[in-house]
């Protein structure tokens, strides 16, 4: 069977030939798939909610359901992100060490209800979280934007407790936390929340602090989530030695460090991860954003970003914005991409909506990464999933159409499309 989709024409039954076409063979099976997914987040929801309920519906059956892309690996913020309504921790009372006034209730308004409704249509979901800024008063500066955490023993042991309060509340509403990771992106200040950390600040907190403070909840850590290292003037300070290499050097640290995520430039440290650390998980956690216009052009790159991820062995991928209204703006002003784009209470399939769906509604859980070998091996991504049947995803970037043969059949691939097949 193939699947194929075009700009103009979406999620059809392929066109099979018995003309002989260029050759891909299956090679080695590599690391085992956790899942794929999207983030949560309140700009998200607030998309969503605009539309009528029976649309809504419709969209996140497409989501989150086996008819449609069936993600089951999520990330929410914890805390905010840049797509929340506004900035906020769940503790800024200064100086409150003991978190008697920690709280998440502020979640129960729109990023829980949308959780909530994910999980009710996908039973398998897991889920991890990372901050993106801490309270403010465990900062040098008292600003969400930039800044850096003030590495305090006093600080890091009441950020520990934080977490674990995090931990324990999300888990008491029922949601499947599995991972957690320390801070969002700390090799960079930004202009929305966010949280400088060197590599001695994360090996310090992760092995004296927070492994220790989350023992018994069930809940791993995960290195990250980690975006360099950088290409531009952070370069010198943000090298994968200097992060995931040195608290791996770190005894206290490595012994509760069960993965790693990276994002954007952090793409540049998976191979050296898995060269040197071959036990570690490897995620990616937010797909690069776009500008807002969510073209086909920039799905085929988001493809070839995907590619590179699960090449050099990441095990999950996980696209960022879920849905979003107008031209995507996020609070602080950047146009974004997103799976679902909605305008004027109308909902509309993007194309990178259906890049995941190609990977995400046939790989399932437990698969095995394989190889493929052939000149046109650079296009795909294919996987054997535990029952044994094997899905090979093909784009197709040229203006001609191609003609494929894998185990002597062989498909047609139209031009600059996105095809599924399944043996």
């Amino acid at each position: 069977m193939i699947i194929s989709t075009t700009e103009k024409n979406k999620w059809y039954n392929g066109i099979t030939t018995d003309t002989e076409g260029i050759k891909i063979s299956f090679g080695d099976k590599k690391q085992t798939i956790r899942g794929f997914g999207t983030c949560f987040s309140e700009l998200g929801a607030l998309a969503l909610n605009t539309l009528k309920p029976e649309e809504k519906s419709a969209m996140l059956d497409e989501l989150f359901t086996e008819k449609g892309a069936n993600f089951n690996y999520c990330r929410t913020p914890m805390g905010a992100s840049d797509f929340a309504t506004d900035f906020y921790s769940y503790n800024e009372t200064d100086g409150d060490y003991e978190m008697k006034n920690f709280s998440v209730e502020r979640d129960e308004k729109l990023l829980l209800p949308l959780i909530r409704e994910a999980l009710a249509r996908q039973k398998d979901m897991q889920m991890f979280a990372s901050p993106w800024c801490p309270p403010l008063w465990f900062k040098t500066r008292k600003v969400y934007s930039n800044g850096i955490f003030n590495a305090t023993e006093e600080n890091f042991k009441a950020y520990a407790l934080y977490f674990r309060k995090y931990v324990e509340a999300y888990h008491s509403k029922g949601i499947p936390l599995v991972h957690i990771h320390p801070q969002n992106e700390p090799c960079s200040n930004q202009v929305f929340p966010s949280c400088v950390w060197s590599g001695e600040m994360l090996t310090h907190f992760i092995g004296n602090y927070l492994g220790k403070a989350l023992e018994g909840t069930g809940v791993d850590i995960f290195y990250g989530t980690i975006n360099g290292p950088e290409g531009d003037d952070r370069w010198t300070r943000t090298r994968y030695h200097q992060y995931l290499g040195y608290a791996m050097q770190d005894e206290n640290a490595r012994k509760y460090i069960k993965g790693v995520g990276y994002q954007w430039a952090g793409k540049m440290a998976v191979g050296a991860t898995k060269d040197d650390y071959p036990e570690l998980e490897i995620i990616q956690t937010e797909s690069e954003c776009g500008g807002g216009d969510n073209s086909w052009a920039q799905m085929m790159y988001i493809f070839e970003m995907m590619r590179w991820y699960i090449r050099e062995g990441a095990s999950a991928y996980v696209y960022w914005n879920i849905s979003l209204e107008g031209d995507g703006s996020s609070t602080w002003g950047w146009k974004q991409n997103c799976l679902i784009h909605v305008q004027d209470g109308k909902a509309e399939l993007t194309p990178e909506f259906y890049l995941m769906k190609h990977v995400s509604h046939f790989v399932k859980r437990g698969a095995k990464f394989l190889e493929t070998k052939g000149i046109f091996s650079s296009n795909t991504l294919a996987f054997e999933n535990p029952d044994g049947e094997k899905i090979i995803v093909i784009a197709n970037p040229y203006e001609t159409e191609k003609t494929v043969t894998i185990e002597d059949r062989s498909y047609i691939l139209p031009p600059r499309s996105l095809n599924t097949v399944t043996l």
